[in-house]
């Protein structure tokens, strides 16, 4: 049987693919213990910032100080004030923020969907669309995406 021959197309990844392979080598960067999340605000196939869970600047990491959800056996999706960290959504909005980088009307690609706090903040930072490749148990994160009008796609 004849090898089909690769072509410059083939080999190219779409959009989708393309950010989100961006957001997950974004995603290494994370410090969290239990999940590694990256994200990637886009406009215009352009990346205006990028953010990664972890720590606030001069916090101590997770890997070093431990994970109290953990020791307490937290259930993902819940009690997200238990965390010494910042989702990968939260630090890209505050990048964006602090390089007054305006994102309204952009869409942005998460390794994992959002949760409802960051949803809420994606609604009112102007995003557009949400590109995820994973999901979260969170399903009051998708009510407030949809009630918003906020397009989500699961691509992957």
């Amino acid at each position: 049987m004849a090898k089909k021959k690769t072509t410059l197309k083939d080999a190219r990844p779409d959009w989708d693919d393309y950010f989100l392979e961006i957001a997950s080598i974004v995603a290494k960067r994370a410090t969290c213990l239990r999940r590694k999340v990256g994200a990637v605000v886009v406009k215009n196939r352009r990346i205006l910032c990028t953010g990664y869970n972890g720590t606030p600047t001069g916090i101590t990491h997770c890997i070093t100080a431990g994970c109290l959800r953990q020791q307490l056996k937290v259930p993902s999706g819940e009690r997200h004030e238990l965390c010494r960290g910042l989702h990968a959504e939260q630090n890209a909005l505050l990048q964006a923020s602090y390089y007054g980088i305006p994102i309204e009307g952009s869409t942005i690609y998460i390794t994992n969907q959002p949760c409802s706090i960051c949803a809420k903040m994606l609604i009112n930072a102007g995003i557009k669309e949400v590109v995820v490749s994973e999901g979260y148990p969170d399903k009051l994160a998708l009510d407030f995406l949809n009630e918003a009008q906020i397009r989500l796609r699961r691509v992957r």
